[in-house]
C-alpha cells in the first residue's frame, strides 16, 4: 500500500477514534458524590455531580470559616471581636457583619447580632447564667442594638460600648452553605445540594434528575431532635433555603415555656403563635436571618413583610386558637409546595 494512503488511512482512523472517544465522553453519565460530616456542632451534607471527591476541599472551607465566624472557637475572629482586639477581620466576618446590618435596619431590629448578651442570660447563648429578672435584662439592654455597632473605614469593628458582644449564630450557617456552593460553582459543578444543619442552597438537578425534593419538619416540640414527620415537601432549585423554629431548643420554668428565640427590641423570649418560618431567597445567608427576624416579628407582622418582599418566599406554620397546626404560605412559596 502506498504510503501516502496509509497516512491517510492512520489519520482517518486516529479521527474516527478520537471522536468516538469525545462522544463517549459526552454521553457518559457524571456521578453523584455525597459528602457529610460534623461541622458548627451540626452535621452537615454535600451532593454534588462531579468526577473527584471534593471533601477534603470542602472541609478546609469550612475549617477556615469556622476560624472566623464560630463563638466557641477561642481563637475565631469573631471572639477575637469581643475581646475588643485591634485588627481588621477577614472577608468572611466582614460580609456577614455587613449584611447582618442591612437585614437589622429592613426589620427594625428584629434580626440583631448583639443578642448574644440576652441570649446568654436565658440560658440559649454560649454562657450559662441564671434566669435573668426585669432589672437585669434592662440593664443588658443598654449593651445590645445593632446601631450600637459598625465598620471603620479600614474595616475594624467600633463598638458604643466594650461590653457589646456579637453572635453571627443566626446568619454565619447560612453564609457557610452559600461558601461550599460557590466552591462548587468556581469547579463548573452545575448540580448540587449543599446542607448544613438544615440551611441549604439546590442548584440544577438532583441524581434523579428532578428538582430537589426538601421537607419541612413538623414543628412539635423535640429536644431531642428525633422527630421526622414533615408538615410539607418542596421541590425546588436554584435558590437558598433555612428554617428557624422553637420546637427544638426551649425549656420550662414555673410552668411556663421558655424558647430560644429572643427579640432584640424587648429583651425577652417571644411568645407567638408562629412555630416555624421557612425562607427561600437568592443566597442562603439572607434567608438564614430572615428566617430568625420572622419568629420573632410573629405571624401577623411576618406575614405583613413577607408580602411586601418579593424578592423572598416564605412558609410559616403556627398553631390555632385550638391547637392545630397551620401552614401560611406566601403566593410566590406555594409554586414550590410539592402537590
Amino acid at each position: 500500500m502506498d504510503k501516502k494512503i496509509q497516512r491517510n488511512f492512520l489519520w482517518i482512523a486516529l479521527l474516527v477514534l478520537g471522536t468516538i472517544w469525545i462522544l463517549a465522553r459526552h454521553n457518559r453519565t457524571i456521578p453523584y458524590q455525597i459528602d457529610n460530616g460534623l461541622i458548627f456542632g451540626t452535621v452537615y451534607k454535600v451532593t454534588y455531580q462531579y468526577d473527584d471527591d471534593l471533601k477534603e476541599e470542602i472541609e478546609a472551607a469550612l475549617k477556615r470559616f469556622d476560624g472566623s465566624l464560630s463563638p466557641f472557637n477561642d481563637t475565631a475572629t469573631i471572639t477575637r471581636v469581643n475581646h475588643n482586639e485591634d485588627f481588621v477581620p477577614d472577608s468572611f466576618f466582614i460580609n456577614v457583619f455587613r449584611r447582618s446590618i442591612e437585614i437589622s435596619k429592613e426589620t427594625d431590629g428584629a434580626f440583631d447580632i448583639t443578642v448574644a448578651p440576652l441570649a446568654n442570660a436565658w440560658g440559649f447563648g454560649f454562657k450559662k447564667r441564671t434566669f435573668p429578672d426585669s432589672t437585669m435584662i434592662d440593664s443588658l439592654q443598654e449593651i445590645t442594638g445593632y446601631a450600637k455597632v459598625k465598620l471603620s473605614a479600614e474595616g475594624k469593628v467600633i463598638k458604643q460600648d466594650p461590653r457589646i458582644m456579637l453572635s453571627c449564630s443566626a446568619i454565619a450557617k447560612g453564609y457557610a452553605v452559600d461558601v461550599i456552593a460557590q466552591l462548587l460553582e468556581q469547579k463548573g459543578i452545575r448540580n448540587f445540594m449543599v446542607d448544613i444543619g438544615g440551611e441549604i442552597v439546590v442548584r440544577g438537578e438532583n441524581p434523579k434528575k428532578e428538582l430537589w425534593r426538601i421537607g419541612i419538619n413538623k414543628p412539635i416540640d423535640d429536644s431531642l431532635s428525633v422527630n421526622q414527620e414533615l408538615q410539607t415537601v418542596l421541590s425546588i432549585t436554584n435558590i437558598g433555603m433555612a428554617t428557624s423554629g422553637n420546637y427544638r431548643n426551649y425549656y420550662y420554668k414555673d410552668g411556663k415555656k421558655y424558647a430560644h428565640t429572643i427579640d432584640p427590641r424587648t429583651g425577652y423570649p417571644v411568645q407567638h403563635n408562629i412555630l416555624s418560618a421557612t425562607v427561600i431567597a437568592r443566597d442562603c445567608m439572607s434567608a438564614d436571618a430572615y428566617a430568625t427576624a420572622f419568629m420573632v416579628m410573629g405571624l401577623k407582622e411576618a406575614e405583613q413583610f413577607a408580602n411586601a418582599h418579593p424578592d423572598i418566599d416564605a412558609c410559616f406554620i403556627y398553631s390555632d386558637e385550638n391547637g392545630k397546626l397551620q401552614t401560611f404560605l406566601t403566593k410566590g412559596m406555594e409554586k414550590y409546595v410539592n402537590k
